[in-house]
């Protein structure tokens, strides 16, 4: 039986979870080790890897520790263009239309697109938009940029099926790490109800009833960094949510 493409997993299920790591804040073989174990029996399908400011290096040492230890797909969450490594599965090729910033829109992927078009990974087109979490955002300060406010769900609904016509196969919604609240249950059905697309949730996702509302709306797949970050023993939310599936 032919392998599933990264995108089709993401596409064939809702309510999966990817775990991200910030190499910037998690980057020693401890650290490491401790995450990968609290998965390793759980059905967490895919490890993010990127942040706002973490280096090439911490990225390239991040990754390679995770395909050595882990058989889940490592996926490049870029926060720039110098957060890339051929060693992992995929990338998130990110255009951040919630902003009008050329710079995250179009002159970061300039910057190494002959490499990623050389390299193995599979390339994941992903129209990303910032929804505004009731806290400062670290992706909205480097790229000078706002995000789209929680009553804007027309608006949102319009820059995603902009950004899907461009040729985007991906819609992250991201509130941002530390978000004090996730993105509107009314934008996620708007989105829900006018697209397919494999749809990308990250930012305020804290308990397990959050957890099973964001799959009863269909979310694709649901990031968790920072609430680990700050407490790995916090998985034992996760692991809760999981072990309903």
């Amino acid at each position: 039986m032919k392998k599933q493409t990264i995108y089709e997993e993401m596409f064939n299920s809702v309510g999966q979870i990817a775990i991200l790591i910030d190499p910037e804040k998690t980057n020693t073989d401890k650290q490491l080790k401790e995450i990968l174990f609290k998965i390793e029996k759980s059905r967490v399908k895919f490890l993010f890897v990127g942040g706002s400011t973490a280096t090439h290096s911490q990225v390239k040492f991040v990754v390679r520790f995770l395909k050595n230890n882990s058989p889940l797909s490592v996926i490049l969450f870029p926060g720039s263009n110098k957060q890339f490594s051929n060693e992992a599965d995929g990338i998130l090729y990110l255009s951040l239309l919630s902003s009008r910033n050329p710079k995250y829109l179009i002159e970061q992927h300039i910057e190494n697109s002959i490499e990623i078009y050389n390299s193995h990974l599979e390339v994941l087109p992903t129209a990303y938009l910032l929804i505004d979490g009731s806290s400062d955002s670290s992706v909205a300060k480097i790229s000078d940029s706002k995000p789209l406010t929680r009553t804007s769900k027309k608006e949102v609904l319009k820059t995603s099926l902009a950004g899907l016509l461009q040729g985007k196969k991906i819609i992250f919604l991201d509130a941002g790490s530390g978000a004090k609240k996730t993105v509107p249950n009314s934008i996620i059905k708007e989105i829900k109800k006018h697209t397919n697309a494999p749809l990308i949730i990250g930012g305020g996702v804290k308990t397990t009833k959050k957890l099973i509302s964001l799959k009863s709306l269909g979310v694709n797949i649901i990031v968790v960094g920072n609430l680990l970050e700050k407490n790995l023993k916090k998985f034992s939310e996760i692991s809760s949510y999981l072990n309903q599936k």
